[in-house]
């Protein structure tokens, strides 16, 4: 009986010490692993130049976002309509949400960031919407039609769900 709780108790330190490991690991990595925030995006062509067409991407499921500051990247869903791109952070008004979900108010202090999709980089900058219901319900119809979520364009009134739109990044000066 002891030496089994001793072979349990192993195990978990064991799988403890894994997690610990691969989520400081990944800090230091280009880019997430999985659900693990990673570090800054470094790979990949960086895509200049006009606004692109997002509409390659209205079928992919995820994509690798990073602000510029902090400097982590994570695995984001990712919606397109009328060939721009959004990205919406749910469950803001839960605990989860204020636990795990700082991201989004660290982009409206320095909404800069880049974004991953099939190998290219594309520096971005988060722009809040609030208040424009008729974009509210269509990104909201897409991200219910790609994984079935069960968003509104009200969540956006009360806080529930954060909306952005993934706007070209102006350049200083």
């Amino acid at each position: 009986m002891v030496q089994g709780l001793m072979w349990l108790a192993g195990g978990v330190g064991l799988a403890v010490l894994l997690v610990v490991v691969v989520v400081i690991g990944a800090r230091f990595g280009d880019g997430p692993i999985a659900i693990v925030p990673g570090g800054p995006l470094v790979s990949g062509e960086l895509v200049t130049g006009g606004e692109p067409d997002w509409t390659f991407a209205r079928d992919v499921k995820e994509m690798e976002f990073q602000l510029v500051e902090p400097p982590r990247s994570r695995t984001v869903w990712l919606q397109v309509h009328d060939k721009k791109l959004y990205l919406v952070s749910g469950y803001m008004n839960s605990v989860l949400g204020r636990i795990w979900k700082k991201w989004p108010a660290q982009a409206l202090e320095d909404g800069r960031a880049v974004v991953r999709l099939d190998g290219k980089r594309y520096e971005r900058e988060l722009v809040r919407i609030l208040d424009d219901r008729p974009l509210l319900e269509a990104i909201a119809a897409e991200i219910n039609r790609k994984y079935g979520a069960g968003l509104n364009a009200d969540m956006a009134a009360t806080g529930d769900a954060w909306f952005f739109a993934l706007e070209p990044r102006v350049q200083a000066e």
